[in-house]
């Protein structure tokens, strides 16, 4: 059973992160138990420990929907992400190991080049680039816990910033904050970095609301 659910609850998260599933949209109970070969019971505690990290919420006679955030919780979720991001790069400039440090520069050329190249163009591709360069700073903090906490945090709001992609400046903006967070941890400034990330990924209200908007 414990092997099912597991299974389970890295498919529905496979299809957060691939952006699968959107925010408000129901989760195929039928679906998932005939893709994986189970009964409802792996499928329910899966969703009793989704529900419990705040990715889905279940409803009575209606299976679950992928969390939806309010104004509100946007805006309280994006505050703790942006301290977890910066605690990650603050650590990563006194802890990124030279096999990250090579990975690091290789995340951050590749978004720099997209952006060079295709400008605005594929902006899910950029975001994929993008994800590349936060994980390995949050690899690069070398604290497992904090990398679980931020993997969370991100899936909550992943879709929302999927879509600021799509937005006019925001590729090649966001290469070039990539660039500056990665000087200042090679240059192994904390505070720096820490402060820098917090920025990158902090957005106003505004900005919010739209993105708010642009997935109903």
């Amino acid at each position: 059973m414990a092997g099912q659910t597991e299974t389970l609850i890295a498919a529905i998260l496979a299809d957060i992160d691939a952006g699968r599933l959107a925010p408000g949209q129901e989760i195929d109970e039928t679906a998932l138990a005939h893709r994986h070969g189970v009964s409802r019971t792996p499928i329910r505690e899966a969703y009793i420990q989704l529900e419990a990290t705040g990715l889905i919420r279940r409803q009575p006679r209606k299976g679950a929907i992928l969390f939806k955030p309010s104004l509100e919780e946007f805006l309280a979720i994006q505050e703790v992400h942006a301290r977890l991001e910066g605690q990650a790069a603050g650590l990563a400039a006194r802890r990124l190991s030279p096999e990250l440090r090579d990975r690091l520069e290789a995340a951050v050329r590749a978004c720099e080049t997209h952006a060079a190249e295709k400008g605005e163009a594929d902006p899910d591709g950029y975001y994929q680039l993008n994800l590349v360069f936060h994980e390995t700073v949050a690899l690069g903090a070398a604290n497992a816990f904090l990398l679980e906490m931020i993997k969370t945090n991100a899936r909550k709001l992943m879709a929302y910033y999927r879509v600021r992609y799509r937005y006019p400046s925001a590729i090649p903006q966001s290469a070039q904050d990539h660039r500056h967070i990665a000087e200042l941890i090679l240059a192994h400034d904390r505070a720096g970095a820490e402060a820098a990330m917090e920025a990158h990924i902090l957005f106003d209200q505004i900005t919010v609301m739209d993105l708010l908007a642009a997935l109903g």
